[in-house]
């Protein structure tokens, strides 16, 4: 008796699909081939649609102790994110003098408030990087987490202070 050949299956994963392919031969989220179709993800660490921002990996922290006793290094650090602004993100003058605003509010916000100030200004700092697509102000979130914890008047000061040069930098 002659067997007949039968054509050969590609193998199937747990859920019955072809291995490699999503439901009804689409590529898996995440497949990274050219053309750019459905499956091309290039989003950042939040979810952002800026290319390759999300990947920016920035310097190193600002240092805060350093940031409150060296007036040249806020202004090195100013000059940085000026600098990374303008390599990465666009549009941002606006957004900077509103959160700039914000800064000044909450450094004169009476001293039992001034920390539930900052809290909720590092909220409204975290929504505008993700918004905005302002990958280059991660490293303002951040120092704005250690001010908060801290929670001395002169880090508050420093920190407005940065912000004022970052603005005027950016001008």
């Amino acid at each position: 008796m002659a067997e007949t050949q039968q054509p050969q299956q590609e193998p199937r994963n747990k859920e019955g699909n072809r291995e490699g392919r999503g439901r009804e031969g689409q590529r898996p989220h995440g497949d990274r081939r050219e053309g750019g179709g459905r499956g091309d993800d290039r989003r950042g660490d939040r979810g952002d649609r800026g290319g390759d921002r999300g990947r920016f990996e920035g310097p190193p922290e600002i240092d805060l102790d350093k940031l409150i006793s060296d007036p040249l290094y806020l202004d090195n650090q100013a000059h940085s994110v000026v600098s990374r602004m303008r390599d990465m993100d666009s549009g941002t003058r606006s957004q900077l003098r509103r959160l700039y605003n914000a800064v000044r509010r909450a450094v004169r916000a009476p001293e039992n408030e001034r920390q539930q100030q900052f809290v909720m200004l590092r909220a409204r700092l975290a929504y505008t990087i993700a918004r905005h697509s302002l990958r280059s102000l991660d490293s303002l979130e951040r120092l704005l987490l250690q001010v908060t914890r801290k929670n001395e008047a002169k880090g508050y000061e420093r920190f407005r202070d940065l912000f004022e040069a970052i603005v005027a930098y950016n001008e």
